[in-house]
Order: structure tokens, then sequence, then C-alpha cells
């Protein structure tokens, strides 16, 4: 592929155990009810709140000072309900998912799902961009409600354009040069991710481009990171749960 940036290659056959994924990314008014639940990750409260009662909210180093800018107190922006949770940290999107039962995906579990079973496409549907089957490239500006646009092959809603999504990997820009053939990973193992996630503190894998990503960026093979404590309006997550083999 001629798009493909250097951290894509070399192409290469990776094998993996079977998993559910979420048909949509985890949607505001889903992640209202694990604040509601788990008051430890709430939106911290302004400084004129905090001389009147303790209040309970996400710890300092799990953020990076925006953590769910765009909601008033616990409380997301109104009519969003079915949109996607946007400002949340890795480290957050992770509390979520242990919560539910779930985990977020590894790298290449996102991208074989994201393929909806088609091979060498730049796309979920093909290898043409058409703002009719994702929402990216400032067409509408903002986030759309999950689903909006055609599914995937595999049934996914959103998987490409809307929002970055968070995964479970660290950041390797080589590691596809060396990379396990089965079930790969960046960094030990799924279990030990998974109990230690609060003391993680390397770069972790966003895929998928959003709602301003370029059409470069919103093709399946492209690569993104950043810190566990990085918010930005345009990154959010989808669970998985493995099959039980």
């Amino acid at each position: 592929d001629a798009d493909a940036n250097e951290d894509e290659q070399p192409v290469h056959n990776v094998f993996l155990y079977p998993f559910f994924m979420d048909k949509y990314p985890v949607t505001n008014a889903q992640y209202k009810e694990f604040l509601d639940a788990n008051p430890q990750w709430c939106k911290p409260p302004k400084w004129y709140e905090q001389d009147r009662k303790r209040i309970e909210a996400i710890a300092k180093k799990y953020h990076d000072g925006d953590y769910l800018k765009d909601w008033k107190r616990n409380n997301y922006p109104r009519g969003q309900a079915n949109h996607p949770v946007t400002w949340v940290s890795w480290y957050a999107a992770m509390a979520y998912a242990k919560w539910v039962g779930k985990r977020l995906p590894t790298e290449a579990e996102w991208e074989k799902a994201a393929r909806g079973g088609l091979v060498d496409n730049k796309y979920p549907w093909g290898n043409s961009i058409d703002n009719t089957y994702l929402n990216y490239d400032l067409y509408v500006g903002n986030t759309t409600s999950v689903g909006k646009y055609p599914a995937n092959g595999y049934g996914l809603y959103d998987i490409v354009g809307n929002i970055f999504e968070w995964c479970l990997d660290r950041w390797d820009k080589g590691y596809y040069a060396d990379s396990p053939r089965n079930n790969p990973i960046s960094d030990g193992s799924i279990t030990g991710i998974m109990d230690n996630f609060t003391s993680i503190q390397t770069s972790r894998v966003l895929r998928g481009g959003s709602c301003v990503s370029t059409p470069q960026n919103t093709r399946v093979a492209y690569r993104h990171r950043n810190t566990p404590v990085f918010t930005c309006f345009s990154i959010g997550f989808r669970c998985v749960k493995e099959v039980t083999r």
C-alpha cells in the first residue's frame, strides 16, 4: 500500500484466539452508570467545591487535567447520551472495562475486528473513502451518535472515524518487525496488564481515526498513540471479551 506509514510495516499474518467485541464504542450513558457505581473515577470537583466537603473523584495521576472536560460534574452533555464517551484517559477506560467484566482490545484484535473479514483493503468497506460510511475530516465537526453509519462485515459500528479507540498494548513503533505470530501483545501478557494497569506509565496504542481525522488517518492499518493520562475530545474506547476456550 503506497499510503502505508513506516510503523505499519512489514505486512504480516497474525492468528488470534476468538473474542467478542462491543458493537459500539462505550457511550456517555454507559459511562455514567460506571461513575455512579464507582465514584473514585468521577470528574474532579471545581476548586470552590473542594473545601465544602470531601468529594470522591479520579486521582490526579490517572488523567491530564481535562478528564470528562465536556461534562458538568458527573452529567454528560445534554442530548448526547448515545454519543461515545470522550475525554477519558487509558486508565479510566481500563477501569470501566474491568468493571463490566471485559477489557480493552489488543492492537491485533482491534485490527482484525475492524477489517470485518476483508483482506488488503484500506477501509472496513473497501479502498475508497466515503462520508456516508464514517464521521471524519470535519464533515460533521463533532462526534455523532453511535450506530449512525453502516456497520462493517462483523456488525461493528464506528470502528473507524468518530473517535480514536484506546487499545491494551504499549506503543512500539517497530513492533511489527518481530511481533509474535500468535496473539501478539507488545508488553508482557494480557493478564499482567489487566492486573497492574494503574502502575503502567508507557504510551498506549490508539486506533481508528476520529471525526477530525484525514482519510489517511482513518485507514484500518493506521497506528497512533499517546500517554495513558491523555484525554481528548476525539478519544474514547470499546471493549472486548475473550471466548471461553
